[in-house]
């Protein structure tokens, strides 16, 4: 669709406890696309249902959490590990309520907000998850731009120049259809999953190390440091951006609209994105261990900058393999990240606004603006700049969360929106509490920042 008309199509749902129905679904094009048998064995329903979760768990292992990690790896050790796992665990159960939603509902969470809140309350939460979107994208410009610099030794301007071209990637595979897209994001996650197991046997971490970093500790509370650092690791790990994403892609799906297929879909749905976000969890962990083993063992200090983490794995490690394949994986992950931003990016505008532009136009408005302050920050501050803003924008995804996490979970409790698939009791008492404990260390972070300067 090459103009901003709105397209309207066959209901998709009853108002369903909200003031209208659905008008247009999300990603129109791609909508109820893949098959689902309607019987057969698990194995091969739970196929058809594998792929939006693996979309969904780029973003928990895009750039910025790479800067995070490596900060707290590097200078705190094994410690955040803790933060990591609380993370996943967080993310595991808001991605579960995502996919339980939108299948009860038929709707995504921004088309929800649109229908449910005042047009000023709607309006900022649009803004708001604009600004997720945008900070999302500069970690990706940023990580994408390293990676090709440590890879083929381009200037990082040129770098974030050629990140502005990868609309023509995205355009290529969503025109060969959503199990292609699908495909190629799992290949990028199997290479970036693939490179953190070489250094991590390179590295030979402290295994009782690693078991000590996952049991919590009060410093992360009590060091303003620490808690920064831990929020970065939050805000890159359960990002707001994918709470509107999985919504809106796990209706590609053409599940029966009963309610057998409607619960049969609930569970593979929530089944696929717990696998996926093991696999990001293993990620994540892998990136912080890695800075754990190589730079705080070592006695080296703080590493904050990529290139300078790139540059002192092969001497560290003794293995001149291991800074390949830290290059190689951040670039796979620069580029698998910035195809999901662009979907996110599509469905909350779509949603929000009930404006579809062509997607060529979406991806240059988030691409342009997330790419000017990066373009600033290198100018100013050089390499040492960009790395600063990468671990900025992890934090700004974090203040922005509550702004997604209470609607989802306030809908999730609704009774009348979710009738017979409202989530059981303990899901949503953990989706309150997580909700509570964003809020709280993000007004903590606030004012340390304001008190201690």
């Amino acid at each position: 669709m090459n103009d901003m008309r709105i397209t309207k199509v066959a209901d998709v749902s009853d108002t369903g406890g909200f003031r209208s129905a659905v008008e247009t679904p999300s990603l129109v094009e791609s909508f109820r696309s893949v098959p689902v048998p309607a019987g057969g064995t698990f194995f091969r329903r739970f196929f058809a249902f594998l792929g939006p979760g693996f979309l969904v768990s780029v973003g928990y292992m895009d750039p910025g959490n790479w800067a995070t990690s490596i900060a707290g790896g590097s200078e705190f050790g094994y410690t955040l590990l803790a933060a990591v796992l609380l993370s996943s665990f967080m993310a595991i159960l808001l991605q579960a309520l995502c996919a339980r939603f939108a299948i009860a509902t038929g709707r995504d969470l921004a088309q929800a907000c649109r229908d449910e809140y005042s047009k000023p309350v709607s309006f900022i939460l649009w803004v708001l998850a604009e600004l997720a979107i945008i900070a999302t994208d500069l970690a990706e410009v940023i990580g994408t731009a390293i990676g090709l610099q440590l890879l083929f030794g381009l200037p990082l301007i040129w770098g974030v120049a050629i990140t502005a071209f990868d609309v023509f990637l995205i355009l290529w595979l969503q025109a060969k259809g959503f199990r292609y897209l699908e495909a190629f994001i799992v290949a990028l996650i199997l290479i970036i999953a693939g490179c953190f197991v070489g250094q991590l046997i390179l590295s030979q971490p402290s295994i009782a190390g690693i078991v000590s970093g996952f049991l919590p500790s009060p410093e992360i509370v009590n060091d303003q440091r620490m808690l920064y650092l831990a929020l970065g690791i939050l805000g890159a790990t359960v990002m707001p951006h994918n709470l509107y994403l999985h919504t809106g892609i796990v209706q590609t799906r053409a599940f029966g609209q009963d309610e057998k297929g409607k619960k049969d879909a609930i569970k593979m749905a929530s089944l696929d994105s717990s696998v996926a976000l093991g696999l990001a969890l293993m990620v994540n962990a892998s990136i912080l261990i890695l800075a754990a083993a190589a730079f705080y063992e070592s006695g080296y200090g703080v590493v904050e900058d990529l290139t300078d983490a790139h540059a002192l794995l092969a001497p560290l490690l003794g293995a001149a393999i291991a800074p390949v394949l830290f290059a190689v994986a951040l670039l796979a992950s620069g580029l698998a990240s910035t195809v999901t931003a662009t979907m996110a990016g599509q469905i909350v505008m779509e949603g929000f606004l009930r404006i579809r532009l062509p997607l060529y136009a979406r991806r240059l408005i988030t691409r342009g603006t997330a790419i000017i302050p990066a373009v600033i920050m290198i100018f100013m501050f050089g390499e040492k700049g960009a790395t600063e803003l990468l671990v900025l924008s992890q934090v700004v995804l974090s203040l922005q969360l509550p702004f997604a996490i209470v609607p989802l979970v306030m809908f999730s409790m609704d009774g009348k929106k979710m009738g017979t698939f409202r989530a059981p009791s303990w899901m949503l008492v953990l989706g309150i509490l997580i909700a509570l404990l964003v809020i709280v260390l993000n007004l903590k972070l606030l004012f340390d920042f304001v008190a201690l300067g």
